[in-house]
């Protein structure tokens, strides 16, 4: 008989494109589940509205999870660059 392990890593699937909605969804999942390791696919959006995002939403589960990490899947290197400065040590960005 197989067993599942238990799930170490929560996947949030996003189902809309305005910014605003995904840092307000990614919050409230953030506030109202255990979610101390996460992976977030955000590939589909454009590079500003990623930078906002990973940076808003970072600082968020930091605060909840100083030692948890959130998996951003990106579409470009260049989000990586432009948020070094910000970086709180939760990130990790996967092309």
């Amino acid at each position: 008989m197989l067993n599942k392990l238990p799930q170490t890593q929560d996947t949030l699937v996003l189902k809309s494109v305005n910014s605003t909605e995904i840092i307000n969804t990614i919050n409230f999942y953030i506030e109202n589940n255990p979610c101390k390791n996460m992976d977030i696919d955000i590939s589909f959006m454009n590079i500003i509205d990623s930078c906002r995002i990973t940076t808003l939403c970072s600082t968020k589960h930091f605060a909840k999870y100083p030692d948890g990490k959130i998996n951003w899947k990106i579409s470009s290197k260049l989000i990586e660059e432009l948020n070094k400065d910000f970086e709180l040590g939760n990130n990790s960005y996967i092309l």
